[in-house]
């Protein structure tokens, strides 16, 4: 059997496990979704969102690239951003990447990769930002789990620098940002980093809204 007619078989007895157990499952799932969490993942087949955190389909509203970048040129990221925020209300944005990266280990490295250069250019720049730390590190793959460490820790940084997350927070939305990692070998989520409502950021990057209260 090709590979490809094997999904499906498996898709058909995947519905059937669901409507055991409810009938009307799917067309309770087809109303509405309202997840309260946007994931921001990797790409890596290995992490897949709702089965690392045990959700079910609806509560995550799940976004994925290489090594879980959160980039300002990046404009499919931004609409996901922007539409879990602003038109979903979610109250939690997760940047989860894992260790063992393929990213992260292709941007320590000096191999021409093509177009990807352009992308793995970004994780570059943490490695430079923390180049006395990770330089320190006695071995490749200690380096490697603590880029992968803050690697994640810069993307949540960038995303509190976004507009959108900026204005829900003035607009006193209780938005959370959080950075995970998940560990390959044993399953786990490692909290990272967690930004409240009304962190501080770095003042270059503050912006100002016309449309909230008190704003002129």
């Amino acid at each position: 059997m090709e590979s490809y007619k094997k999904l499906l078989l498996a898709n058909k007895a995947w519905v059937q496990d669901k409507l055991n157990v409810r009938e009307d499952y799917f067309l309770h799932m087809a109303d509405d979704q309202k997840p309260d969490f946007l994931w921001i993942g990797c790409s890596d087949s290995r992490v897949p969102a709702e089965e690392v955190t045990g959700t079910e389909p609806g509560e995550l509203f799940v976004h994925r690239n290489i090594a879980n970048q959160v980039l300002h040129t990046d404009f499919n990221m931004l609409s996901v951003l922007q539409y879990a925020i602003e038109v979903l209300k979610v109250n939690h944005v997760i940047v989860c990447g894992h260790y063992g990266c393929g990213g992260v280990r292709n941007a320590m490295s000096h191999k021409h990769l093509g177009l990807i250069n352009k992308w793995l250019r970004n994780i570059k720049d943490v490695y430079r930002m923390h180049q006395h730390e990770l330089d320190g590190l006695p071995d490749t793959a200690r380096k490697l789990s603590r880029l992968v460490e803050l690697n994640v820790q810069e993307q949540v940084w960038k995303l509190a620098e976004t507009s959108f997350v900026q204005h829900a927070w003035q607009a006193g939305h209780p938005l959370h940002i959080h950075g995970w990692v998940y560990d390959l070998q044993t399953g786990l989520i490692k909290d990272q980093l967690m930004l409240k409502p009304g962190t501080p950021i770095e003042d270059i990057y503050k912006l100002e809204f016309d449309d909230l209260p008190g704003e002129h």
